[in-house]
């Protein structure tokens, strides 16, 4: 199944087939802005913080969170799609590598209480032949390797609370209760995970409530106000927030939007006449109405240094909003629609801005590319924090940033992107001050203390090591021997028209080889179209970034599948390095 977007925002679940004047009245705003200079030492953590519209370091450095989502954990399956076939390492270590340093991660109240509870999957939907690190794990250790994963490569991580239960239509429900699930289940919720993880400098913020919204017509909906009332969304967050921070109070907490807000003299019991003919409310996408902050704006006390709104945005292929349905560029958007409903929270120093989500499928509507691309330069040339909906090839109304094989990415989607993720000299940056963006050794990323204090240091604790099929030692230096390899090939599984095939890469010599590739001889018609731990090219594959080094009698593994024909594979070649 994917995920699919409806009318006004609402989204349904489906069965997949596969602006001058006024900015010149907003110039003389008081925006808040940071400057620093460059510390020798970088702090040891790097819990973050708000300044005015900005998000600083504990140095005072600004940063700028600039990521994408990676959903799974929210829906039945309780883990990340995409690791029936997909390996997890090589994904993120794939978004660590194109500048991805944020990434946001959906998951349901029913999920936290689950696992507060003791209760996990033992066997979720993963392909341990595609990921044989994570053999053995249940959905919580899956989750707790991926965080491993991702301060091995610089990578953090915010936490989505998209849905009250673990459903794959759960975000369609407008509020944060549902059934069993009761207000103060989605607070221990928060309470419980915030606890186990409030030493790990991984993840890093806690965005409290995907999308509330919903209409007076159409209850349950979320509302924005000063009352304490069950469906005030402003009152939850605040409360949420307040007992997320008095457990961790470095972490962020992100408030988005809701859906409505009553127009000028009107209230919350105002009749929910046709917008388009009797308005009594301004309408916006789910969670992208902030208008709320203007007169009931959040109110964390001594916490408010730690405070983010998130609204959400989308174009005309989601849902054809009136604003589309006429002449419009990045100016007419920003006044007509960014502006009013959150934009003014950035530009008058209110607080920072992290747009969760916004995306979409590039090359079948003129509008929708339009729109893409002028949100992607207001976020460019403001530095507002965001992350890209999304990752996942699976998202019906979107697309993602990956292919159908969960290994190609979309370059053409990723070539927009690129301009809002945060880069420093031809180098993507990480958000932490120790890890470059992908990892030590990394060539096209470098760290938060590189940033700002210089070289990159050298990380003091160690990294997560990654299991293969024996143990290894540590890469010969360059004056020892090559070394040689090997390889077998078998078949794991075939049907009529293909076959799975497993190779076994094993090193037979005396010292240890750094990487190695094996050169196979497939039958005519046989096309190889998924690869897991090893990079292909045409008919070669080539270790990954984690199995490349094999000790004497050390021996890894890496699969693919076949289409065309079921006939033998050669091994013609095994070269080592």
């Amino acid at each position: 199944m994917t995920w699919s977007r409806a009318s006004s925002g609402r989204r349904r679940w489906r069965l997949p087939v596969a602006l001058a004047a006024a900015a010149a009245a907003l110039a003389t705003a008081t925006v808040s802005t940071v400057t620093s200079t460059p510390v020798s030492a970088a702090p040891a953590k790097d819990w973050l913080h708000v300044q005015g519209n900005q998000i600083v370091d504990e140095d005072g450095n600004p940063v700028w969170l600039t990521g994408a989502n990676w959903f799974g954990f929210n829906a039945s399956e309780r883990v990340f799609h995409g690791l029936w076939s997909a390996n997890i390492t090589e994904v993120t270590k794939s978004m660590a590598d194109r500048g991805i340093n944020l990434v946001r991660i959906p998951i349901s109240t029913q999920l936290l209480l689950e696992w507060r509870a003791g209760q996990t999957v033992a066997a979720p939907n993963v392909n341990t032949f595609a990921n044989p690190e994570l053999a053995g794990k249940n959905n919580l250790q899956i989750f707790d390797y991926f965080l491993q994963l991702s301060e091995q490569y610089g990578i953090k991580v915010m936490l989505d609370l998209h849905s009250a239960e673990a459903d794959n239509s759960g975000h369609i429900h407008p509020v944060w209760y549902k059934g069993t699930v009761t207000p103060e289940q989605f607070y221990v919720g928060w309470e419980w995970v915030t606890e186990r993880y409030k030493n790990n400098d991984t993840i890093i913020a806690m965005d409290i409530k995907n999308e509330p919204h919903g209409t007076p017509n159409q209850p349950p909906r979320a509302k924005w106000d000063n009352t304490t009332d069950q469906d005030n969304w402003k009152h939850a967050c605040e409360t949420a927030s307040k007992r997320i921070l008095a457990i961790n109070p470095n972490v962020l907490v992100l408030c988005e939007g809701i859906e409505v807000y009553p127009r000028e003299g009107e209230t919350w019991n105002s009749p929910n006449t046709d917008p388009d003919l009797s308005p009594n409310y301004y309408y916006n996408w789910w969670g992208g109405n902030l208008r709320g902050v203007r007169d009931h704006p959040i109110n964390l006390g001594a916490n408010q240094d730690q405070l983010v709104y998130s609204p959400h945005d989308y174009g005309p292929l989601v849902f054809d909003q009136p604003w589309f349905q006429k002449p419009f560029d990045k100016a007419s958007l920003t006044a007509d629609v960014w502006r009013p409903n959150w934009f003014f929270i950035h530009e008058q120093g209110i607080a920072p801005l992290l747009i969760g989500e916004w995306g979409g499928r590039l090359g079948q509507d003129e509008r929708q590319d339009r729109w893409m691309t002028a949100l992607r330069d207001l976020i460019a040339e403001h530095k507002l924090h965001q992350t890209f909906w999304v990752l996942n090839p699976n998202s019906g109304d979107t697309g993602g940033l990956l292919r159908d094989d969960w290994k190609t990415w979309d370059e053409q989607k990723y070539a927009l992107l690129k301009p809002a993720l945060w880069q420093h000299n031809g180098k993507f940056v990480s958000l932490d001050h120790q890890v470059p963006l992908g990892g030590v050794g990394s060539t096209t990323g470098i760290s938060l203390g590189s940033r700002y204090g210089g070289s990159d240091p050298t990380p003091t604790s160690p990294t997560p090591t990654l299991p293969t099929a024996t143990p290894t030692t540590a890469s010969p230096t360059p004056s020892q021997p090559a070394g040689t390899c090997a390889a077998t090939f078998r078949a794991t599984s075939t049907w009529p028209t293909g076959f799975q095939g497993e190779v076994t890469v094993t090193n037979p010599g005396t010292s240890a080889i750094r990487g190695w590739s094996v050169s196979m001889t497939l039958p005519q018609g046989v096309v190889v179209n998924n690869v897991w731990n090893g990079v292909r090219s045409e008919n070669t594959v080539s270790n990954a970034p984690y199995n490349g080094t094999l000790a004497p009698s050390g021996s890894t593994t890496y699969g693919f599948v076949a289409e065309g024909g079921t006939g033998p594979v050669i091994i013609s070649a095994c070269t080592a390095r």
